[in-house]
Formats: structure tokens, sequence, C-alpha cells
């Protein structure tokens, strides 16, 4: 019977480490479905992301790990989808670690260690020394970046 896999996160200014724990959870199963967090749900967790959620969510369907990408719109979702998707194993990074033990009623919960020396959240204080010019450049960057990756698959 095929093993399915559960994650969630915002993915933004996605780098090697978000890929390196969609590899690993991909390894603990057959199928690997992952929430990407809305623009209006990181509100809620206060955080701003500086790739819109459409280009994110975009860019995590492209990994080849990925056998789904959905969107994520509240914290109650977790539970239904794991109903919804028949998951086996709900899966998130340590830095998550306890969190989500309540979902351990109806899934196994993994927490994977991060890959050392990289965060998104450090990646945004460097960048936060750029001046609003450098931004802009910065999202033209990665817009273009993300039309590349949809041209390539």
């Amino acid at each position: 019977m095929p093993k399915t896999v559960l994650t969630y996160g915002t993915f933004d200014l996605f780098h090697i480490g978000h890929l390196n724990v969609l590899k690993r959870l991909r390894g603990l199963g057959d199928r690997l479905i992952v929430g990407v967090s809305t623009d209006e749900f990181n509100a809620v967790k206060g955080k701003k992301p500086v790739v819109p959620f459409e280009q994110r969510i975009e860019i995590v369907r492209s990994i080849k790990y990925v056998d789904e990408a959905i969107p994520e719109e509240n914290w109650a979702q977790k539970r239904l989808d794991i109903q919804r998707y028949g998951v086996d194993v709900f899966g998130i990074g340590d830095d998550w670690r306890g969190k989500f033990d309540d979902l351990g009623d109806s899934v196994e919960v993994v927490y994977l260690p991060r890959t050392e020396g990289i965060s998104t959240t450090e990646m945004k204080r460097v960048l936060s020394a750029f001046d609003e010019r450098h931004v802009e450049e910065l999202k033209r960057t990665l817009d273009s970046i993300s039309q590349i990756v949809k041209e390539l698959s």
C-alpha cells in the first residue's frame, strides 16, 4: 500500500535547505504532498514573504520530489488534509519540534533536521540591508528565475 507524506511551509526565497527537506520527506514514502502557505495565512502568522504565493507554489510544484502542492490557508487545515489525502506521515523541520505532536493520534509525526548554514530568516536579515531599489531588482530576478523554472518543467 502506498505511503503518503504531508508537509507545509512558506518556501519563500527557495533555497537548498528547502530542497533537502523535500527530498528527505519524499524518501519517507511513495507520495509527497506539500502545503504552501498563502500570503493571507502568512499575514496571520506575522510573516511577509518576498516571493508571492502563486510563484512559490509554482516553484514547489516543479520540484521532482513533490507529487502535489496545495494552498495552506489556516492552522486547522492540517488535520483535515491528513484525512482528505489519506496521509501516513506528517513531516516538518525540527524548528517546529513538539508543535504538531497532537497529530500523532492519526499519523506518524517526523521532525527533520534543518540544513546547516542556511535559513530564509537569515537570508531576509541580510537582504534587509538593501534599499527599496535593490529589493525591486531582487524581485525582478526572482520573477525571472520563476519563469525559467516554469519553462523547464
